[in-house]
């Protein structure tokens, strides 16, 4: 299986974690109809309450990279970025295997 599964967590300053996800969950909705989307989920952890994590699966990278020019998604990301802690750290890319619902 040759799919793109990239997995991600953003640190928010304090008390910026609700509109950080708020945001990712804009992003999920815009980049879902994008070519090669097969999954874009956004979850939190309740001991980590400063973190959003993301969670893609793409039919290949270059579709991954492609959502980035999606209507929309580039406002969203000048919208987040003042609320992080930090810059972003790189996602972890992993070898999709197989699974439920892929």
């Amino acid at each position: 299986m040759n799919k793109y599964l990239l997995n991600g967590k953003l640190t928010a300053k304090p008390g910026h974690q609700e509109a950080l996800a708020a945001i990712l969950l804009q992003a999920s909705e815009l980049v879902a109809t994008a070519k090669g989307c097969r999954l874009y989920v956004i979850g939190q952890n309740p001991d980590d309450p400063h973190s959003v994590y993301i969670t893609e699966i793409w039919d290949s990278k270059a579709d991954h990279d492609q959502s980035l020019k999606v209507e929309g998604v580039r406002e969203l990301i000048s919208q987040a970025m003042p609320l992080l802690d930090g810059p972003p750290a790189k996602g972890q890319e992993l070898e999709l295997l197989g699974g439920a619902g892929i």
